[in-house]
């Protein structure tokens, strides 16, 4: 096969695969939760174990979803649960295969993971939570579980436990 053959088959297959499709999702195909039960849920994920609990047995995928309350300031139950300090609904939510996060990570005072994260992405000590609220405050709601990590964010300069969204 010449140099021209090559090519004209070449852009003659590119053509018949850019027709096949690679795969079949399409995140904007099927039902999406209500966003009024998602509100909800993660309303009731800063105080009520037992509707979270109830909701979660009724619909199982609330459990990494997340609300707008406006501007981009998302919030899931597990964040909301980690930005007031809730401990016991924070680890239903982990039980339950919630994705963590390294604001979880503080407000359980866990430098192992803390300290290598900001390590290689340093500008994360930085990182805005649901509402402003910082790794900082989620060291603070730690307690005495969480100092080690507090002394950490604060050797790094970090100052504000909430920074201002909109």
């Amino acid at each position: 096969m010449n140099r021209k053959q090559f090519l004209y088959s070449a852009g003659s297959a590119g053509l018949v695969l850019s027709a096949i499709p690679l795969f079949s999702f399409n995140p904007q195909d099927g039902e999406k939760l209500d966003p009024k039960m998602v509100q909800e849920f993660v309303g009731a994920s800063h105080k009520d174990i037992e509707k979270v609990k109830s909701m979660l047995e009724e619909q199982p995928n609330l459990l990494n979803a997340a609300h707008d309350w406006k501007m981009g300031d998302f919030e899931t139950g597990l964040g909301a649960a980690s930005h007031v300090g809730y401990k016991d609904m924070v680890r239903l939510f982990l039980d339950k295969g919630a994705q963590a996060n390294i604001f979880t990570a503080c407000l359980f005072g866990k430098i192992d993971i803390v300290k290598p994260m900001l390590a290689t992405f340093p500008n994360t000590l930085h990182a805005k939570g649901p509402h402003g609220f910082t790794l900082l405050h989620h060291a603070e709601k730690g307690g005495d579980e969480a100092l080690e990590v507090k002394e950490l964010l604060m050797s790094l300069g970090a100052t504000e436990t909430k920074v201002a969204l909109y």
